[in-house]
């Protein structure tokens, strides 16, 4: 069964129509990137498995004992967040808070947790410094390992390379590889079709409302694979 069914899905932004009568489903152990030209609705279709955007028609159903709140999502920074005034201890730590329920405080299993996600995300050398002063990569490490925080079985991220170096970039490709690669299912926003065509097992393609989803072999022979890579219609 599949941990998230998108059943006949359309999506409105700004009173414009961006998806229509999108169908496809996230497996267990799925690296789906989400790719498609700037205003295609990618970073509209990842709120809307969240439940942070309404569906203008169709569903969105959670199979496999996925609740919503066990979630992991790595959203795109604004300058505000950037800079904000906390440790790296007290943000990871503040993605165990969907799992805490009523309970007033963190548990020894969420500082546990948090811990460990720190040491994966080899960042415990930044434990206590402030997250303001951290540089770009180190920042992302640190929301990625927030995210882990409130999941064991899926992460949505939003271009989480966006604004990184190339080295940057590479490394934390390989991390979140790493993550999939230990049963994590990954669903991604990403500009960088060659890099994720590379580490993804499916592509959703969104183009002209419409889209493409299938695995990676086969978006490499595919039509909407040609025109974004060569920037032209082919016959």
């Amino acid at each position: 069964m599949a941990l998230i069914d998108c059943r006949n899905i359309s999506l409105s932004y700004e009173n414009n129509v961006v998806i229509s009568d999108l169908s496809f489903k996230v497996c267990q152990g799925d690296y789906i990137c989400i790719a498609g030209e700037n205003g295609s609705g990618k970073s509209t279709m990842l709120k809307s498995m969240l439940s942070l955007k309404d569906l203008s028609d169709g569903e969105i159903i959670f199979g496999d004992g996925l609740q919503k709140n066990e979630v992991g999502y790595l959203p795109q920074q604004t300058d505000i967040q950037k800079d904000f005034p906390a440790s790296v201890w007290e943000i990871v730590l503040s993605g165990c808070l969907n799992s805490r329920g009523l309970r007033p405080f963190y548990s020894k299993s969420d500082k546990a947790k948090a811990k460990n996600n720190i040491e994966k995300l080899s960042i415990g050398h930044l434990i206590s410094a402030p997250y303001n002063e951290l540089s770009g990569g180190q920042q992302q490490r640190v929301l990625l390992a927030r995210a882990l925080c409130a999941t064991k079985k899926i992460l949505l991220l939003d271009e989480p390379v966006s604004g990184l170096d190339p080295l940057v970039t590479a490394e934390l490709y390989q991390i979140i590889k790493g993550i999939n690669d230990e049963g994590i299912t990954i669903v991604m926003v990403s500009h960088d079709v060659k890099t994720a065509v590379k580490f993804a097992s499916h592509i959703l393609h969104l183009r002209n409302k419409s889209g493409f989803f299938g695995t990676k072999e086969d978006y490499i022979k595919s039509r909407e694979y040609k025109i974004f890579m060569g920037g032209a219609e082919i016959d």
